[in-house]
């Protein structure tokens, strides 16, 4: 069993913290909002700290899931931050996904101070984090991948380590590339489909068994079709992302012209009041 502090209870934060509560482990959570926190101890037990800082203090390993740079900036090297609490040998996780810039300088903060630094943004979903069953992309040492594996076990079904402290980040950067390519081609597919006069649910049968399959058809050509969007990540967390891509391609010369595209049309996305709405409501744009 290991002491654990756990910044950051949304809807991933707050599942994943507790398929650590039921692994064993002695977990203490930490959230901007305190409400949520009380809410979570209430279910899951442990305990909460006011502060970052107080919740990292004497624990084996702190592990942060919050919204962006600034954010998981603020959780360590701000005024009450982690960083300053951690002891020498304490483990840092951090599953927020965040530039790899950032991913870099947490692993330089730390080095001095003894912490071992691994960068281990997720996939999955809200119910990926529910049900345990993420995959998680890692950037970090091999000292400090040993350490973080087992932790990670309570909430991942696949755990891959992807090379050194930002890799982790940049293989996430990967996934939202993907996606948002195959949603660009799932939406002019699925309206192509209605213009055609075709019955959806025959062409979804004819094409979800060859190589057109996906998990975005298998999961959101129904939805799609109905105009149902309510089913996790949202459009403004995409575009979060794909600024992350486009950002890092800056820095390594990548060509991302389909990313750039996709990116704006997310934006037309979110003028018609789909912020919130999740990444499959990109097929709106066609729609309407």
């Amino acid at each position: 069993m290991a002491k654990i502090a756990f910044l950051g209870l949304g809807v991933m934060g707050g599942p994943m913290a507790g398929h650590l509560v039921a692994a064993g482990h002695a977990v203490t959570v930490y959230n901007r909002t305190t409400s949520k926190a009380a809410d979570w101890v209430g279910k899951y037990g442990g305990r909460s700290a006011a502060t970052p800082a107080e919740a990292a203090k004497g624990v084996d390993a702190v592990i942060a899931c919050v919204g962006a740079d600034a954010d998981v900036d603020a959780v360590t090297l701000g005024p009450d931050g982690a960083f300053a609490a951690m002891h020498e040998g304490t483990l840092w996780i951090d599953h927020t996904t965040v530039s790899a810039k950032l991913a870099r300088r947490l692993a330089e903060a730390g080095e001095p101070r003894g912490i071992h630094c691994i960068d281990a943004p997720v996939s999955g979903g809200q119910a990926g984090a529910e049900n345990g069953k993420l995959a998680i992309m890692c950037g970090g040492t091999l000292r400090a991948m040993t350490l973080a594996e087992p932790i990670m076990r309570a909430y991942a079904a696949r755990i891959v380590h992807c090379g050194d402290a930002g890799a982790g980040q940049q293989t996430k950067m990967c996934n939202q590339l993907a996606i948002a390519g195959v949603l660009q081609g799932l939406s002019e597919a699925l309206h192509f489909a209605k213009r055609s006069g075709l019955d959806l649910d025959r062409v979804f049968e004819a094409i979800s068994g060859g190589a057109a399959q996906s998990w975005q058809m298998d999961n959101r050509w129904k939805t799609m079709a109905k105009g149902e969007f309510d089913f996790g990540f949202a459009v403004d967390w995409m575009r979060k992302d794909l600024g992350l891509a486009i950002e890092e391609a800056g820095a390594n010369g990548a060509t991302l012209e389909l990313a750039k595209i996709v990116d704006g049309y997310y934006a037309e996305v979110q003028a018609m009041g789909g912020s919130r709405q999740d990444t499959s409501s990109l097929v709106r744009r066609l729609e309407e």
